[in-house]
């Protein structure tokens, strides 16, 4: 059942010209959610936007009773999230969905653009520090995760499609050297779907178990509405929302 919940904005910070963070008082939130889960938020009691949106959370500060989300402006919800200010309330429905498998003792994250956003939380969440991260971008300016990224990971490794920082090319520049050290054993994928097809084929071909966080419209988030479905296998269909938005890569063909 859904909860409906208001949270109250503790803080916004920049971290890239279009990429927010913003952390909010929810206690139920930030008890409850587990890395890969997501919640729906609604900025204003007004019928525009009409529908909530989703955001995976990004990380949880239990104590505080406080959770974060990290988004980057593109339309008319986050345009209107980017101005609001510390003391707002903020309508919160969730935590919602199937989050990460946590049993991992090595694991390796791969994300680019706000993919990694969920892949922070998981991080956050390994006591051990751990797992190691892959953070893809087009320019060094995309690579700012990494940083995000140092006090709760082992390594850092980064790459550019234009080779300006790190290794140049996509995260599979690096991917498979990785992997053929044979000490992973669990692969945490997340970002464009071209990007997570690419990196499961070869994640598939060294046999390491793998999971992907799947992105798509909701309208409800909620699985009453059917607009985030995905073909599993077998001809399964899928609901993001519910069934996801974390799957083992072999439970699904259509990303």
């Amino acid at each position: 059942m859904a909860v409906y919940l208001e949270g109250t904005i503790v803080r916004q910070e920049k971290l890239s010209p279009d990429i927010r963070l913003m952390e909010i008082h929810c206690p139920e939130v930030a008890e409850a959610a587990q890395p890969g889960q997501f919640v729906t938020v609604r900025v204003n009691k007004l019928h525009q936007p009409l529908l909530r949106r989703p955001f995976g959370v990004a990380g949880v500060d239990r104590a505080a009773g406080t959770f974060s989300l990290m988004y980057r402006i593109v339309g008319e919800t986050t345009e209107l999230m980017d101005a609001m200010e510390a003391g707002e309330p903020i309508s919160v429905v969730g935590p919602l969905g199937h989050g990460f498998h946590l049993g991992a003792k090595r694991g390796l994250l791969v994300g680019g653009g706000m993919g990694l956003a969920p892949l922070h939380f998981l991080a956050q969440a390994d006591p051990d520090h751990k797992m190691e991260v892959i953070v893809g971008g087009r320019t060094k300016a995309e690579v700012f995760w990494a940083d995000l990224f140092k006090d709760k990971t082992a390594k850092q490794y980064e790459t550019t499609d234009d080779g300006s920082y790190g290794v140049k090319g996509t995260v599979n520049a690096v991917l498979p050297g990785l992997l053929a050290t044979g000490q992973y054993d669990c692969v945490y994928v997340c970002g464009s779907s071209p990007m997570m097809k690419a990196v499961v084929e070869v994640v598939d071909q060294y046999g390491v178990p793998c999971q992907v966080s799947l992105e798509k419209y909701m309208g409800c988030g909620l699985g009453a509405c059917l607009s985030c479905s995905c073909e599993g296998k077998g001809g399964r269909r899928m609901k993001i929302c519910k069934d996801g938005p974390v799957f083992w890569s072999q439970e699904v063909v259509e990303w």
